[in-house]
Formats: C-alpha cells, structure tokens, sequence
C-alpha cells in the first residue's frame, strides 16, 4: 500500500498519543499530508517530527473539541481534506445517580458534537470533489452495557448511527463513511487506570488487549483505496468475544 495515499491531506483528530498517533503515522507513511490536531503543543510538534523524521508531511493545528467554535475554527485551519478521522474521545466512569451535567455535556460534546460538526464543515468539500473518506473510532461499549460507562457508550453508539447516515448521505457522491469499534488496547490513556485492559483483554477470544497500532491498522484499510467498496461499514478490532459456556 506504500503512497497510495499520496497527494490526499488527512486531519486526524486526538493525533497526539495513543491510537490517534499510530493512525497519523501510518497515514503520513502511505504519502498523505496529515493534519494533527491535538490540544498540546508540545505532544502535537513532537508527533510532527516523528512523521517528518520518517520522510512524512505534517502540521499541528490545536483545539479544545468541547468547544464548538473552537471544532469550526480546527475545520477552517485544516482547509480541504481528503481524510477525515474522528478519533478523539473521553472516556470516564461514574454511575448515573453520581454523574453531573459537565460529565454528560463533555461526553456529548468531545465524542458526537465535535465529530458532526467537522462532518458538516469538511465533508461537503469532499463530496463535491467526488471523493473523501471518513472512518469514526468506536468501542465495544457501543453495543455491549458497560457498568458506569452508559454516558459514554451512549455516544459511541450515537457515532455508530451517524456513520451509516453520513454514509448514506455521502455515498453517492464518493464519500464513503466507516467506524472502526475497537476492543481494549494499551493507550496512555488506559494506562491510567492499571489492570484495565489487561482485565478487559482477558474477555476477548485472543486472550489479550490490543496495541494501538492493531487499531491503527483497521482504520488505516477503511482510509485507504483498498477498501473502496467499503461504506457505511462498523469492522470490529476488538479482539473477539467470547461464547458463552453450556
């Protein structure tokens, strides 16, 4: 697959560690320009150096994703994209009897509202091109209940829902629209809470949790030309789940 996305511009949203790092390397990899969004400056140079160190392109643009100006002005300063990953998400725990409205409203904002508007803002450019692809990052808590985790599977599901409307909406222009639902993978972000995905690996087929470059690796395919009749498609990188024992 080596430059087949070369000349295409790609914005990947939560760019600065984790799964979102591992997708914008490997993008920059396949030849595209990749946009790096983030919200520290710091994280965000440092993964523009790695991508330039490794003969990429790449430039950092920040953000606050609660914010829905500050999504329309990382639109604005992205300019014409070919790629659009909206990987950027917070996850937080807390019993619904426990939870306020700044837990609801960062949830809906970060994970669903900021995924929409930079849909709304950057795929019409797309579709009038007649060409683009967009590919959403999900989690198993989409579709299976996770104890105190209901805000936050609720708009991953919301971003399940939306990925086959923007399909729809955009496929007959040659925007194709995919969501990756990935299963635990060892994060910075994970790893705050030790034992977490280890535990949560332990209930997959595979035994284990992922890397973020496995996840990488899906949402890669869903951008690339190889998955050009692909659209409106949730793939599943969660590692398998289990049967259930007679």
């Amino acid at each position: 697959m080596a430059g087949t996305l070369e000349g295409s511009t790609a914005l990947v949203t939560g760019a600065t560690a984790g799964i979102g790092r591992a997708i914008a390397l490997q993008l920059a990899t396949l030849g595209a320009e990749v946009v790096v969004h983030g919200r520290s400056a710091e994280r965000g140079a440092e993964t523009v150096q790695e991508i330039e160190k490794a003969g990429g392109k790449a430039r950092f643009v920040a953000a606050d994703l609660s914010d829905a100006d500050d999504v329309r002005h990382l639109a604005a300063e992205s300019g014409p994209v070919d790629i659009l990953i909206n990987n950027a998400g917070v996850y937080k725990f807390g019993a619904t009897a426990e939870t306020d409205d700044a837990f609801f409203d960062e949830h809906v904002n970060i994970n669903l509202r900021a995924p929409y508007i930079l849909v709304q803002k950057l795929v019409p450019a797309m579709a009038e091109r007649g060409k683009g692809a967009v590919v959403n990052l999900s989690t198993i808590a989409a579709g299976v209940p996770a104890r105190q985790g209901g805000i936050y599977g609720a708009t991953k599901a919301g971003i399940e829902l939306l990925t086959r409307v923007w399909a729809d909406e955009f496929g007959r222009s040659g925007v194709r629209v995919n969501a990756v639902q990935a299963g635990p993978t060892e994060t910075p972000g994970t790893a705050v809470t030790p034992g977490l995905t280890d535990g949560l690996g332990q209930l997959t087929t595979l035994g284990r949790a992922a890397a973020a470059d496995e996840i990488a690796n899906a949402v890669t395919f869903l951008a690339s030309p190889a998955a050009s009749y692909v659209n409106g498609a949730i793939l599943q990188a969660n590692g398998g789940q289990l049967a259930i024992a007679p």
